[in-house]
């Protein structure tokens, strides 16, 4: 039960324990989602994602269902997906994929169709959460990044968010053989929401081998570089930027070497999935 479209995009089978069948929400019955770059995307802004995701993860409390499992897609993810077929399966196992990307958003309103309401980029995402979660009660917990940097993002969104609870962190520098222990002490905090920001592809990765092993955890929700930005490690663009869809060119600014090449592979080949792959 996945947000991918019916037919064409059929998602792979998640792994679950032998008996514990998939009892998740389909969330395609409260977003509808149009193909943007060759990628089912949910048609969905930030507030009622936020919204219908905590009252989601709040209503499985105590299930031993498996959690919804939300990614994003910008231009890298667009192109991986199209060029892997690994990852694409990856991406296919989602409930939900959000558009992180300015350009998708561009298109989808001049292209037919429903047109995305706005980018919803989990480095924003993840306030729009925090901001609703006092009152639920609701409990996160952080996957990623190296150690300081993971406690440096909790302690800087605990001053920000002081009402809400995260229960718990852990660096995302894990070995497959670490992976079952760890997805045990996250369960045994009982998180609402986990945050995972190993980047891509890893995290698509270790979700879809997790999965089944986070049987009571709410929302998965995987996070990129989020917490390299909540550290305080990492700066954002302006927010001029963001809107004209130039947050790359910012980030590729600030890390040349490591973001220059990789843009330029794949902006070109991002651009024409926006422009032949939608619908």
């Amino acid at each position: 039960m996945s947000m991918a479209e019916r037919g064409r995009f059929t998602p792979p089978a998640i792994p679950l324990l032998p008996d514990q069948p998939d009892k998740r929400c389909d969330l395609a019955g409260l977003w509808p989602v149009r193909v943007i770059g060759g990628l089912p995307i949910a048609v969905v802004d930030r507030a009622r994602s936020a919204e219908d995701l905590i009252a989601l993860a709040v209503a499985a409390r105590g299930s031993d269902r498996p959690p919804l499992y939300v990614t994003s897609a910008n231009g890298q993810v667009m192109v991986e997906a199209d060029r892997d077929p690994a990852f694409r399966a990856q991406m296919m196992t989602a409930d939900a994929i959000h558009a992180d990307g300015m350009p998708m958003v561009f298109l989808s309103r001049f292209s037919g169709g429903r047109p995305l309401p706005e980018r919803v980029a989990t480095t924003d995402f993840i306030h729009d959460v925090f901001a609703r979660s006092a009152g639920p009660g609701v409990r996160h917990f952080l996957l990623g990044a190296t150690a300081d940097v993971i406690a440096a993002a909790a302690a800087n969104l605990k001053a920000l968010y002081p009402d809400a609870a995260i229960v718990g962190t852990h660096h995302g520098y894990i070995r497959p053989d670490e992976e079952a222990a760890v997805c045990a002490e996250i369960v045994a905090t009982r998180p609402d929401f986990l945050w995972i920001g190993m980047g891509v592809p890893r995290e698509q990765e270790f979700v879809t081998r997790n999965l089944h092993r986070l049987a009571g955890v709410g929302v998965v929700k995987t996070a990129g570089g989020l917490f390299d930005f909540l550290s305080g490690r990492r700066s954002r663009a302006p927010v001029w930027m963001q809107s004209l869809g130039l947050e790359w060119l910012w980030r590729a600014l600030l890390e040349p070497r490591r973001l220059g090449r990789r843009y330029l592979e794949t902006n070109p080949a991002a651009l024409v999935l926006l422009l032949t792959r939608n619908r």
